[in-house]
């Protein structure tokens, strides 16, 4: 799969994008929703937001990934230190079994009458309040450092936690968007098989392009797409040899011109189904057909990625996507191979 979109991925931005998704008018208040422009701006509409949606939610859920990550780390890191302060227990436990035995349980005042001299014994209770010092300060230390792992591990967890909430949100929200695109998909193709039945077009449906700056003069037919049927590959599906490239992709997906032109043909019949014809300088032609729906008139020109379309399975076609071909005359049986075709103009599609 080939994509050319990025977008910044941050956590914060999971609740702004519920709030935008969530803010979208449904099906039955969008206005126009079931004319033709309506229908297929909708389609369009939640194409994106789909997109969208799934963005977010891998987002979450890579977020979510890492804090739990974060929560075990610090869980170990807790251990460690509880072992250490067992550790030092014990140290202390030991240091005063051996200052008993030595002396340093007895009271003051007999060890002042078994001493040697003054001076052994305030050096044996020097060495033991030092140690016993040392020792209670690494405890509280410990302690302290256990109180600061504990807060943040369980700061790690809140955080995990309210992440896997927003995450079941917008997982539902997917859903939700995912199930009005499938149904707005198939009224989209139901009309685009009227037409193809009446041998008729319905007329042009104007779609809310986003506003694109291509600095180069040619591009691919699809902005996202998997590539499928090859140009010259054989099959019971085609008389001689296949003489397009097919890219699959969902019904509904903007179809856009390779480059600038004029629109020559727009047809709705025959086993091309809905198709456009575009001529370009150079006397090339490019023709997009099993298409939904077109978005252009013939005789309009039209720039470099200009939505023309949206992806279909109309006519004699197995299944939704785009047959996109390359020719020297308007009419079928002059194709060339497309995939050479947009590589000697800096279009790569492999």
């Amino acid at each position: 799969m080939r994509s050319s979109r990025r977008h910044p991925l941050l956590v914060p931005a999971l609740l702004c994008a519920v709030a935008v998704l969530a803010a979208r008018p449904t099906d039955a208040a969008e206005p126009g929703g079931d004319s033709d422009s309506g229908l297929s701006a909708q389609v369009a509409r939640l194409y994106e937001d789909a997109a969208l949606a799934t963005q977010q939610y891998e987002a979450g859920r890579r977020e979510a990934e890492e804090q739990r990550a974060r929560a075990r780390e610090l869980e170990v890191l807790l251990d460690r230190q509880r072992q250490e302060i067992g550790g030092l227990h014990e140290d202390l436990g030991r240091i005063a079994r051996a200052q008993y035995r030595d002396g340093g349980g007895m009271p003051a005042t007999a060890q002042i009458i078994l001493a040697d001299s003054p001076d052994e014994l305030m050096r044996g209770q020097h060495a033991f309040s030092r140690t016993k010092l040392a020792v209670d300060n690494a405890i509280d230390k410990s302690r302290r450092a256990e109180a600061r792992l504990a807060a943040d591990e369980e700061k790690a967890r809140t955080a995990w936690e309210e992440l896997e909430e927003r995450n079941a949100e917008l997982a539902a929200m997917k859903r939700d968007i995912e199930r009005k695109l499938e149904e707005a998909r198939r009224r989209l193709q139901d009309r685009a098989d009227t037409s193809v039945a009446a041998g008729a077009c319905r007329g042009a449906v104007r779609l809310d392009q986003p506003e694109t700056h291509f600095t180069q003069p040619w591009v691919a037919p699809l902005e996202t797409y998997a590539l499928s049927a090859p140009y010259g590959s054989g099959g019971k599906r085609w008389a001689r040899r296949h003489t397009g490239q097919d890219f699959a992709v969902p019904i509904g997906t903007p179809v856009r011109a390779v480059g600038a032109g004029r629109v020559v043909r727009v047809s709705c019949g025959g086993p091309f189904g809905v198709e456009v014809v575009l001529e370009h300088a150079g006397g090339y032609y490019t023709q997009y057909a099993h298409l939904a729906a077109v978005a252009v008139d013939q005789g309009e020109r039209v720039g470099v990625g200009q939505w023309i379309g949206q992806s279909g399975t109309s006519g004699n076609s197995t299944g939704p996507h785009l047959h996109f071909e390359v020719r020297v005359t308007p009419e079928s049986g002059s194709a060339v191979d497309p995939a050479a075709w947009l590589a000697a103009r800096d279009v790569g599609i492999g």
